[in-house]
């Protein structure tokens, strides 16, 4: 009998999917709950991921659990792991698909003896039941559609529209407010935010040209520019968007859940090739996205914005001869491009502005 079939011929079967990883990859593998729902709807549906980023899943309407792994504590090390690993034999999963690949959560499934454990054939495949290739590298479909790979064990194909989901909770929009406030934000403008950091330097756009970029945008346009960042990123956006008029550092001041919040509220978000550009995505936000590096698996054919309300900006060539051996670089996108393609999304408001 095979997996679908063992699954289906259960009154309640339990699946688990973990995702181990970075917050836009876990943004990203949402689209598999809502079709995993679909397949199997009396399932008990269970999302593993790292305690730092429980505010993606927690709320999430497909999910009947959210198991936590907090690396950095209980969870740490050999005999943190086999711990977590006999709580999670307790709950009885049939089947876990490992989204991403990591020894961490390949040793949990093993050791809480799920029977059914999928995954890729990287960090301790033989920890796994069934293994798929790991092509992702390759970077010739999106990460969204690579995630759908190792559910063809269940049966499931990956939909030609696919559906991200982050929550925004009612408190987490009160707590926004208060802190634009605080900040002495002014309410009736519209916000631009804008995300001048990334998690490797590689990915960074000039914090220059961001400099440059917000200048042109405030002298053009009747909008707020909110830098954003987490508190190791403070230096990055104040290079960025330090003492510039209507612009403003929320860096380090955010939750995961106010961050999703202040981009609901937000006509645009600019952004390096990170978390936030998929948040602001699955919340429905336009979006520009930009690309300095052009590397099979790095590049926007595997990490773009998913929508279409999302323009994506990569330079040509390789002529930066700053970034590391191994990464080809692409020519640098100019502050011009950027502001055409956010001129997409803001030329309105210089007509509404005339009205007024």
């Amino acid at each position: 009998m095979n997996c679908s079939m063992a699954l289906n011929a259960k009154k309640e079967p339990r699946i688990l999917v973990t995702r181990a990883d970075r917050i836009g990859d876990l943004v990203l593998s949402t689209a598999v709950f809502p079709v995993i729902r679909k397949k199997y709807p009396h399932a008990r549906l269970g999302c593993l991921t790292f305690l730092e980023n429980r505010e993606i899943v927690e709320g999430n309407p497909y999910l009947d659990e959210v198991i936590l792994y907090d690396k950095k504590g209980a969870e740490r090390g050999f005999f943190g792991n086999l711990r977590f690993a006999w709580s999670l034999r307790k709950k009885k999963y049939d089947v876990v698909i490992h989204l991403h690949a990591t020894n961490r959560m390949h040793f949990a499934g093993w050791l809480a003896g799920i029977p059914v454990r999928i995954g890729w054939d990287r960090r301790s495949p033989w920890a796994l039941t069934r293994v798929y290739s790991d092509i992702k590298k390759e970077g010739k479909k999106h990460e969204a559609e690579y995630n759908f790979l190792p559910l063809e064990s269940l049966g499931i194909e990956c939909p030609e529209k696919l559906e991200t989901y982050f929550p925004v909770p009612e408190k987490a929009q009160r707590s926004l407010e208060d802190l634009l406030r605080h900040f002495n934000v002014p309410q009736n403008i519209p916000i631009v935010t804008v995300n001048p950091a990334a998690s490797d330097l590689t990915k960074m756009w000039p914090l220059g040209k961001f400099r440059e970029l917000l200048e042109k945008m405030t002298a053009v346009y009747p909008v707020s520019v909110i830098g954003i960042g987490s508190r190791q990123d403070r230096e990055h956006v104040r290079q960025a968007a330090g003492g510039l008029p209507r612009v403003y550092d929320l860096s380090g001041h955010l939750s995961l859940a106010m961050l999703g919040a202040l981009l609901k509220k937000s006509r645009l978000l600019i952004s390096n090739d990170s978390g936030p550009v998929h948040i602001a995505q699955a919340l429905g936000v336009n979006t520009v996205s930009i690309f300095v590096r052009n590397q099979p698996g790095l590049s926007p054919e595997r990490w773009r914005p998913l929508y279409e309300n999302a323009r994506v900006l990569c330079g040509q060539g390789d002529d930066m001869a700053s970034v590391p051996s191994g990464v080809k670089a692409l020519r640098e996108v100019t502050v011009d491009e950027v502001m055409v393609a956010a001129g997409t999304f803001l030329q309105p408001l210089t007509r509404e502005a005339s009205r007024l």
